[in-house]
């Protein structure tokens, strides 16, 4: 009975539109909220930094449109993002792993749109089924055959071409893991060598089908970036902790902390979910618990703009053109700083680590 309950509850969920979907979920949190007492007067609170118009992370763009594709009917699809308007020939090529069970990628939305307006080609691999199934030990299999196929298509047909010499790939979570694993073991499974992987709370949980015992095997050019949140309850920091220490031959690594900041509204907060950043433009209508939960965790904040986005800019720039390094990589006062409040006070800064 309860289950009938809870599958008519999702269906009807889904019979209504998307920005009633969010009214309800925030209403919701609200209401709960309101009911216990924790919803302060925060009109005099100092307010978070907005997107800078320029830099990494900023909203310098070279393209005003995205080009949204599905590819992703089977485990092993994926779908693909392409920058148009001005259309290029060609152009570098971001794989982004999601995190598990977030095969909708409007949970990410805005992040992909992003790379996506500064240049970048975006393969999107689906890699799950369900969240049942398949098992994870199939998991980098079917992300490395979702980017031989992605390449395969953009090389013909109305597409623009992919550059892949350079390959970066981004992870969270479940994707974080692969990453790292494909990371090693690309030559075995036929894709190009990813030459950064920004791997956001990289975690397996209690299921280690994407896992090496070490990764000492990593390529020495790779450059490898590990976030890691301080709030995270749902990963922990030892397998993080693993890859960078077992990356011994990596020599351009860094471990990343991120922690909360509660001084001014609303928060910066450092859970698992801090990168998704919730777009319904590239919703495929998949749905489960982890697509549910975006609707109330995938804001975009500073912590995207001056954390997420700006590393990962900065490492796609270094790699490709030489520039925009300190953004990217090292103990350098441009990767630490999150911005500041609007009352000038810093928010708390990224925590790094380096090789010794």
């Amino acid at each position: 009975m309860m289950n009938r309950l809870l599958s008519f509850s999702f269906r009807l969920f889904e019979k209504i539109g998307p920005w009633t979907r969010r009214a309800m979920v925030m209403s919701a949190v609200t209401g709960s909220f309101l009911t216990y007492g924790w919803v302060n007067d925060h009109s005099t609170a100092p307010a978070m930094p907005v997107q800078s118009a320029t830099g990494p992370g900023g909203a310098a763009y070279l393209h005003n449109q995205v080009v949204f594709s599905d590819f992703a009917k089977k485990a092993d699809g994926y779908w693909l993002f392409e920058p148009a308007s001005p259309r290029p020939d060609s152009a570098h090529v971001v794989v982004f792993n999601h995190g598990y069970a977030a095969i909708n990628p409007m949970a990410y939305g805005n992040w992909i749109e992003h790379l996506v307006r500064k240049g970048n080609i975006v393969i999107y691999p689906r890699y799950q089924r369900n969240m049942f199934f398949p098992a994870t030990e199939v998991f980098p299999r079917n992300v490395a055959k979702a980017i031989r196929d992605a390449i395969a298509e953009l090389n013909h047909g109305d597409h623009v071409r992919p550059k892949t010499s350079e390959l970066v790939m981004v992870g969270h979570s479940y994707g974080g893991a692969i990453s790292a694993y494909l990371g090693v073991k690309y030559r075995s499974f036929s894709i190009p060598q990813p030459k950064v992987l920004l791997l956001c709370s990289p975690g397996t949980g209690p299921f280690n089908g994407a896992r090496l015992a070490d990764y000492q095997n990593l390529p020495a050019d790779t450059r490898l970036v590990i976030l890691s949140n301080t709030e995270d309850h749902v990963v922990k920091e030892p397998f993080q902790r693993l890859i960078y220490r077992t990356a011994t031959h990596t020599p351009a690594r860094n471990f990343i902390r991120l922690y909360s900041d509660k001084y001014g509204y609303p928060a910066i907060s450092s859970g698992h979910s801090e990168c998704y950043s919730l777009n319904e433009k590239y919703d495929c209508g998949m749905r489960n618990p982890t697509i549910y939960r975006s609707y109330v965790t995938g804001k975009t904040d500073a912590l995207d703009y001056n954390g997420y986005w700006k590393i990962l800019d900065g490492l796609i720039d270094c790699l490709h053109h030489g520039q925009n390094c300190d953004y990217g990589m090292g103990n350098t006062p441009q990767l630490r700083s999150l911005g500041k409040w609007s009352d000038g006070k810093p928010i708390r800064e990224l925590e790094v680590m380096m090789p010794q």
